[in-house]
């Protein structure tokens, strides 16, 4: 598919580059005992450089949406077809990420085939592809005040269910690993198909404030395609995305900041980093036209479900035929003494490689869109 750089934002492909590249680096540890602690998950309630990932790419995914919709609207008259290339699209993301989980159709240990009692259903492109859906309902049927009723309203009604349902056990409002509402949903619905045998990090409750963080870039898409200057969006985008940070925190003292249960105040805190880091982009790139250094980027950035998947298919492939084990044991760890540098290395080997593939994609103008 043929796409015309020029009528891109700029800034949107680099901080979706950026994105993915840092997905890469934190997913493919060479030796999970040696890795640096910023490029692991908080392991409940807090943050760390790592848990920003997955959120701001829901933010991404928010903002291109409002400028694929505006010109779906343009260009089909029919409403419904609108929603059927949605709900196609939707379908398609959510399968390939179930297609992730069971590639490549065997455990390794010991071998066979992937059990279908227990394999994972749920996943990182599954929770895109249900807030994707979701929130393209509330765009197609909401004018902007209405949208963001709903980005700030599905907060408050998540917050609400998971601090007042009772969870039978534990009782009401406990947000621990073992006795919150989004596990014991999970666990009723999915059974064992789970992340873990009790808790999933892409839990079905925990997708409703998801749809928020997508709605958040929503808005900040209404806000790039408003009559302000360039200056003035990013200085607005720098202003809420302090009072976003500044929010989050608050709410922590009475939610936890929390990725696993995608709890309101991490909603709001990582769109407040997302708003900022994205603010920086569109500044250099868009406002001071600063594009240099945007290419390993942009490369990324236009592919980026395609070297998502791609990447992690492969990553898995690697573990499987003992392929990463002799570049880690036998190559990175002779060559670096520092066992962290080594492990580190190996990812750092993947954005490379991947690069690299995405380069060949980019100058063929190949560009896979789900």
């Amino acid at each position: 598919m043929t796409v015309k750089i020029s009528d891109r934002l700029v800034s949107l492909d680099v901080f979706r580059g950026l994105t993915i590249i840092a997905m890469i680096l934190v997913n493919n540890a060479g030796n999970w005992n040696y890795v640096y602690p910023p490029l692991l998950h908080s392991e409940w309630n807090g943050w760390t450089p790592t848990d920003l990932i997955f959120p701001f790419f829901l933010f991404i995914v928010g903002i291109a949406m409002t400028f694929s919709f505006s010109k779906l609207k343009a260009s089909i008259p029919k409403k419904s077809l609108i929603y059927k290339k949605v709900i196609e699209r939707s379908i398609i993301i959510f399968l390939l990420g179930v297609f992730l989980n069971v590639f490549p159709f065997f455990q390794v240990n010991p071998f066979g085939f992937v059990d279908p009692s227990t394999f994972r259903i749920l996943g990182v492109l599954q929770r895109i592809a249900a807030a994707y859906l979701f929130a393209s309902i509330i765009i197609l049927e909401f004018n902007k005040t209405g949208q963001l009723i709903f980005t700030f309203g599905l907060l408050v009604f998540y917050w609400l269910l998971m601090m007042l349902v009772l969870v039978p056990g534990y009782g009401a409002g406990n947000l621990t690993v073992d006795g919150n509402l989004v596990g014991y949903i999970d666990r009723l619905i999915l059974g064992r198909h789970l992340y873990t045998p009790s808790f999933d990090p892409e839990g079905l409750l925990s997708n409703i404030p998801a749809v928020s963080s997508v709605l958040f870039g929503v808005i900040t898409g209404h806000h790039l395609q408003s009559q302000k200057s360039k200056e003035e969006k990013t200085n607005y985008m720098f202003v809420y995305g302090s009072v976003g940070l500044a929010a989050g925190v608050i709410l922590n003292y009475w939610f936890p900041i929390n990725k696993q249960l995608w709890s309101p105040s991490y909603v709001i805190f990582t769109t407040g980093f997302a708003l900022i880091v994205f603010a920086i982009c569109y500044w250099l790139t868009d406002v001071k036209n600063s594009r240099w250094w945007t290419k390993p980027f942009i490369v990324y950035g236009m592919n980026a479900i395609a070297v998502y998947v791609l990447s992690s298919a492969l990553a898995k492939l690697l573990y499987i035929i003992g392929t990463k084990s002799f570049i880690e044991n036998k190559i990175l760890a002779g060559i670096f003494s520092d066992p962290y540098i080594a492990s580190v290395s190996y990812p750092v080997l993947h954005i490379l490689f991947w690069l690299w593939v995405m380069n060949i994609f980019y100058k063929k103008k190949i560009f896979i869109k789900v």
